[in-house]
C-alpha cells in the first residue's frame, strides 16, 4: 500500500454506497471493532465530548453518540459529509485533519477510526488531534502486520490501493512523536482475528484499537 495523494472518498458514488458494507460483509468487523472501541472508552470515564476526525459518513460518530458522548464529526470530503447528514449523524463539519479549525483542548476526546491510513502526514495529523484533546485520543487503525492487512494490500483498488496501514509499534512511535511527552499512558489491543471472536494484547490482529491518555 502507498500513501494517499488523492482523496478516494471525494467520489460521490463511493460515498453513497459506503454504509452498505457495514450491513453486509462488514457486519462482523463492525461488531468486533465497536466492542474494542467500547473497551477503550472505559479509559475515559469522565469524557463528555468527542471529535471524530475523518468521520466519513458518520458511522462511528453515530455510535459514539449512542455511547453517551456529545459527538462532532469532521471530514474533508463533501460527498461523505452529505451522506452523514442524510443518515442523521451528529453535527459534521468540513475540515482538514492537518489543520483543525478548533481551539486547543476544546474536546475531551478525539477519535480517528480507519482515517490515519489515508492522511498524507500522520505525525502532523496526530499533533493536531492531540492539540485539541483534553483527556485523550482513541485510534482505530488497520494493522499492516496481519492477515487482513496483507489481504487489503493484495486487493488494492480505489481505497486500499492508496492506504498506508501501520503496526502497533509504529503507531505507538507516531503517537509519542506527536505528543512530545504529554501522554501518560498508551493502551492497545487488536481484533479481527481470523478465528478468535474477540480482542487480544497481541500485535497481529487486523484492527488496532488504541487509547492515549493525556496529562
Amino acid at each position: 500500500m502507498k500513501q494517499a495523494t488523492v482523496n478516494p472518498f471525494a467520489n460521490p458514488t463511493l460515498a453513497s454506497g459506503y454504509e452498505s458494507w457495514y450491513q453486509s460483509t462488514g457486519r462482523r468487523a463492525d461488531r468486533l471493532e465497536k466492542a474494542l472501541l467500547g473497551r477503550l472508552l472505559a479509559c475515559f470515564p469522565q469524557a463528555g465530548t468527542l471529535l471524530e476526525v475523518g468521520c466519513g459518513t458518520g458511522h462511528f460518530s453515530r455510535w459514539f453518540g449512542d455511547q453517551g458522548l456529545q459527538a462532532i464529526g469532521l471530514d474533508l470530503s463533501l460527498p461523505m459529509l452529505a451522506e452523514a447528514a442524510r443518515l442523521g449523524s451528529p453535527p459534521c463539519v468540513q475540515g482538514d485533519a492537518l489543520a483543525l479549525p478548533f481551539c486547543g483542548r476544546v474536546f475531551d476526546l478525539v477519535a480517528l477510526i480507519t482515517a490515519l491510513e489515508f492522511l498524507p502526514n500522520p505525525v502532523q495529523a496526530l499533533t493536531e488531534v492531540l492539540r485539541v484533546a483534553r483527556q485523550g485520543l482513541i485510534l482505530g487503525v488497520l494493522n499492516r502486520h496481519s492477515l487482513l492487512g496483507w489481504q487489503l494490500g493484495r486487493e488494492g483498488g480505489a481505497i486500499w490501493g492508496v492506504a498506508r496501514c501501520f503496526t502497533p509499534a509504529e503507531l505507538v512511535h507516531l503517537v509519542q512523536r506527536a505528543a512530545a511527552g504529554r501522554q501518560t499512558q498508551i493502551v492497545w489491543r487488536t481484533t479481527l482475528w481470523p478465528v478468535w471472536p474477540g480482542e487480544l494484547p497481541l500485535p497481529w490482529g487486523g484492527f488496532i484499537g488504541m487509547a492515549v491518555v493525556l496529562s
